[in-house]
């Protein structure tokens, strides 16, 4: 007696594509991100110094103002001995500047300068070129040739120079000393640095608000607010945030230089005070000693490499996983 046996049909790639759980495109772009090593480890390290930049005054080992006498340009406690004859000492791990300071506490509370002028002006130019962008785009016509004309102006000052120009300008007026000219500094940061965003969104909503959903959104009686905010806006998000990621760390270096040139912020004098040192003055200051000292300018500098890499490896992840075509 012979029996048959029923062929048990296995589905088809197609079938096994289509029976896997749709995910959205952020929680798609989660999934690839994590897989990014180089991504993870660049968070790891934003999240290290954000926590050393908050709290600063239980990290430091000593005040960032004290001055101790006799031990002035002493070298990093694992040196037995430097090419000035001195030895280090454990109590000031990195050494000490000129004047008989701690480094390793300069160097912690420069964090905060340095992650707070990367975050605020940002979110500034991303507001107003944001919503330059959304409106030039979406508008077109004699609002978009306005807007884009005020754009191209804005563009053809170098950004550098425009940032010199407005320190120097205003750091004596009343914007330019309070608190510790860090006004001054997001307004010079930000006042030339939206017409990237401006133009990115603009490209985006000249491609999106063609699209099917959003003529749908018009048929149904959608207002133009509505229409921007919640279905042109979302859809120009991904490119927000790469954005972002690569902002961040030029203002980070943007601040640094002009703290090199000695044009930063105006540092406090008062234990108590926000800003004590700039990662951008150390070096400055770390210059004139590099043949003693050489650890006056390298910390901070390794500090200022440190974050602009991880936040280049954060940007690298976020476009990588944000990007349809590398699934």
């Amino acid at each position: 007696m012979t029996t048959t046996a029923s062929a048990v049909s296995l589905p088809t790639a197609e079938e096994q594509i289509l029976a896997r759980p749709v995910r959205s495109l952020w929680s798609d772009a989660m999934v690839r991100l994590k897989r990014n090593k180089l991504a993870i480890v660049g968070m790891i390290v934003i999240i290290m110094f954000v926590f050393v930049a908050i709290f600063a005054p239980q990290l430091a080992p000593h005040s960032p103002l004290k001055i101790y006498p006799g031990k002035s340009q002493l070298p990093p406690a694992w040196v037995e001995k430097s090419a000035n004859g001195l030895s280090g000492e454990k109590e000031f791990l990195l050494g000490t500047d000129s004047i008989g300071r701690d480094i390793l506490s300069r160097v912690i509370y420069g964090a905060r300068a340095s992650m707070l002028v990367g975050l605020i002006p940002v979110t500034i130019i991303l507001i107003i070129g944001t919503s330059v962008g959304l409106l030039s785009g979406y508008a077109g016509g004699w609002v978009d040739n306005l807007l884009m004309r005020i754009t191209d102006v804005v563009y053809a000052f170098p950004d550098l120079l425009f940032y010199i120009l407005l320190m120097v300008t205003l750091r004596e007026t009343f914007l330019g000393r309070q608190f510790g000219g860090i006004l001054l500094l997001f307004l010079a940061l930000a006042v030339v640095s939206w017409v990237g965003v401006a133009r990115l969104v603009r490209g985006d909503v000249l491609a999106i608000k063609e699209k099917g959903f959003v003529e749908s959104a018009r048929c149904v009686g959608a207002s133009n607010t509505r229409i921007i905010l919640r279905h042109i806006l979302p859809n120009c998000l991904s490119s927000l945030v790469v954005y972002t990621a690569f902002a961040i760390p030029r203002m980070i270096i943007v601040e640094a230089v002009l703290g090199y040139i000695g044009i930063g912020l105006r540092l406090e004098t008062n234990d108590k005070a926000m800003f004590i040192s700039s990662w951008g003055s150390l070096m400055s200051s770390g210059q004139a000693s590099i043949s003693s000292q050489p650890w006056e300018l390298l910390a901070p500098s390794i500090c200022v490499a440190l974050v602009v890499l991880a936040f280049t490896f954060i940007g690298d992840g976020l476009r990588d996983a944000l990007d349809p075509r590398m699934k």
